[in-house]
């Protein structure tokens, strides 16, 4: 795996802005919206998430100290008849904005202002902006985003009814025919998101991860039974294939659905019983 500092082309004494400031330049420079290269959307992606590591202090710290090893995740255990685990990470244009102080595209009466800033008068998709075609901004729970939902709103003075899909993502455009839409998404305080990926925190004692356990996980479908295999370590990833959102923006994924991960949290205990203490002793003594 490349060096996050060779990525964004800074040393390890860069400062938070230089980081920054390389970030941007990069962004925009292999954002595959704007660079048709086929390498644009691989290089993207690792400039993402360097970024994603190096702007923020402790995962910096903890990459400086132990590398990729630090910052990945110890483990991985796969759930029954599930695939090996990959690490991903997904960027898209809003994130940019949001790094520079355009605020989720909140802060303009039309975002496509910022768009054509950068790409010279395109839309993400490459197509000329009609100047008669208005673009309007709509805010939707993560509930809604997960099931889909639809929205009565009036526009120029008619009545419309927007449909969103399932699996939407904050910084995706809905085109209708007279307008568009801008979509943003609440975050989750239970699930956190990376793309059409979902990773969800679930704490068990530390009796529990050396004997192995069944833990109830609720996903965002249902509430599913998960094993534990004895000698689990902190920190490892169970990976649930398909429990994920899904792809609603290109015909031949809307059948496919990102993954879910559980990060197995271990409880480790900071006081304990004498009768606690001598049973550990016992164990420690006859290893």
């Amino acid at each position: 795996m490349k060096d996050y500092y060779e990525v964004l082309g800074v040393n390890k004494e860069a400062t938070a802005q230089e980081i920054k400031s390389a970030y941007r330049k990069l962004a925009l420079k292999w954002h595959p919206d704007r660079n048709k290269s086929e390498e644009a959307s691989s290089r993207f992606k690792e400039i993402n998430e360097a970024f994603e590591v190096l702007s923020d202090t402790q995962k910096r710290a903890r990459y400086d100290q132990f590398g990729h090893a630090g910052v990945k995740g110890s483990s991985y255990q796969q759930a029954p008849g599930q695939g090996p685990y990959s690490y991903s990470y997904s960027g898209n244009l809003n994130d940019i904005f949001e790094q520079f102080g355009f605020g989720g595209g909140g802060g303009a009466s039309d975002p496509f202002d910022i768009f054509e800033s950068f790409f010279g008068s395109r839309t993400p998709g490459g197509q000329r902006r009609s100047a008669q075609k208005p673009v309007y901004q709509i805010k939707i729970s993560f509930k809604e985003a997960c099931q889909g939902a639809k929205r009565q709103v009036v526009i120029r003075g008619e009545n419309k009814t927007i449909k969103i899909p399932p699996g939407v993502d904050s910084g995706m455009r809905i085109s209708f025919s007279n307008f568009d839409v801008l979509v943003q998404v609440e975050a989750s305080n239970k699930y956190h998101r990376e793309g059409q990926d979902l990773y969800y925190e679930h704490k068990i004692s530390y009796l529990d991860a050396i004997l192995g356990t069944t833990i109830n996980v609720e996903t965002i479908e249902k509430e599913i039974k998960v094993k534990i295999k004895p000698g689990t370590q902190p920190n490892t990833l169970v990976r649930l294939k398909g429990f994920g959102l899904p792809y609603p923006t290109r015909s031949w994924q809307r059948n496919n659905k990102g993954d879910f991960y559980v990060v197995i949290k271990v409880n480790i205990p900071t006081n304990l019983s004498s009768q606690e203490k001598k049973l550990l002793e016992t164990i420690r003594k006859n290893q």
